[in-house]
């Protein structure tokens, strides 16, 4: 399956929504699971205000497809530079100067998992179930998993999830603050995308790429350097806004 074929790629409003294809679990068969021509889709649309990432049917993504990665695993080298790929287009995710939602029902497991904590707000459904079940298999999380879940729940949450691989469900997800929102089945996707128009209809496109940049400049920043940084980007809107007003 292409990369066309796996990600479907449209636009509601100012809205992109990105959907995982490859019904009915949506396993992901390659770490690459998204082409250079869909990134550039909405990198370089100047219109964009925000992203959904969605599931095709009853799933988010079950993870990774093992008899792919059995494939994969025979030759060493073509599987690193295809994880090292992966992880690039899930820091392209969680870089982007716009915000990003996961919507996430049903199975959201390995890889899938890794997409939807690379965004920036998820929101499940209450039949969304999460879990990292590679140590399952021998193996670990390989797209980043371990140091973004760490960095969102903490270690010792982290090592739970991981190590046991067991299934946490949307409410433990919740308290666990593995995700922002729960909301009935039938009504996520709407609740997604009016969440998000709300967040962003009627904001300046450069007022979102700066707040988006310094949220992820506290990120990697340290705390000095991330405050000289917003003092840049609020003295840099505030000249424009001036200059704008009659």
């Amino acid at each position: 399956m292409n990369h066309q074929e796996f990600n479907i790629w449209n636009k509601i409003g100012s809205i992109g929504v990105l959907a995982i294809n490859n019904p009915p679990e949506n396993y992901i068969e390659d770490p690459e699971f998204i082409g250079k021509e869909q990134v550039e889709q909405f990198l370089f649309d100047k219109d964009l205000k925000g992203i959904l990432i969605k599931g095709t049917g009853r799933h988010f993504s079950a993870g990774a497809d093992m008899n792919k990665l059995k494939q994969l695993v025979v030759d060493k080298e073509l599987l690193a530079k295809k994880m090292s790929v992966g992880k690039d287009l899930i820091r392209v995710i969680e870089k982007l100067e716009i915000p990003v939602v996961a919507v996430v029902t049903g199975a959201c497991f390995g890889a899938g998992l890794e997409i939807a904590l690379a965004s920036h707000i998820r929101i499940c459904s209450e039949n969304a179930l999460f879990a990292f079940p590679e140590t399952n298999y021998g193996i670990m999380p390989g797209l980043g998993g371990t140091v973004m879940l760490s960095k969102l729940i903490g270690p010792g949450k982290s090592a739970e999830i991981i190590l046991s691989g067991s299934i946490v469900n949307a409410q433990k997800a919740l308290e666990w603050k593995l995700v922002d929102y729960v909301v009935p089945g039938k009504d996520v996707l709407t609740f997604a995308l009016s969440f998000l128009e709300r967040l962003t209809f009627d904001r300046d496109i450069d007022v979102i790429h700066a707040v988006m940049r310094s949220i992820h400049n506290a990120q990697t920043l340290s705390f000095e350097e991330a405050l000289e940084e917003e003092t840049k980007l609020f003295c840099s809107l505030a000249l424009k806004s001036m200059h704008d007003k009659p």
